[in-house]
């Protein structure tokens, strides 16, 4: 069992890049497309406390639902971003890399990197 795990959406170049990154530096990884699994609460919540990110930092402002669930408007709260990415996951910036206590959105993919110093 591999302590890291990855968010990823399989077919996000931005992940394939992460993988073969990986790869070169000899790391094993779990992966888990959240795009066809979906994202639970808990899940949701460890990530933003072991990024440090807020939701908005992590929101995808280029899916279709960023807009059409009004989410471009600056007064929606941090826990109406959360519900929405829980009911919509691809609203979740990808990849995501969780190693022990911490965290990083891996965009560039160097920054997967930060994790292992």
């Amino acid at each position: 069992m591999t302590d890291v795990t990855v968010f990823e959406k399989p077919t996000c170049t931005t992940c394939r890049n992460l993988f073969v990154l990986l790869r070169e530096k000899g790391i094993d990884a779990e992966r888990i497309d959240y795009h066809v699994l979906g994202l639970t609460a808990e899940q949701l919540d460890e990530i933003l406390a072991k990024t440090g990110l807020t939701p908005r930092e992590l929101l995808r402002t280029r899916e279709p639902a960023y807009k059409e669930l009004g989410l471009d408007d600056p007064s929606v709260t941090d826990e109406a971003i959360v519900e929405a990415m829980l009911a919509h996951p691809e609203l979740l910036q990808r990849p995501v890399v969780i190693k022990g206590d911490r965290a990083v959105l891996a965009r560039p993919v160097e920054k997967v990197l930060d994790l292992f110093e």
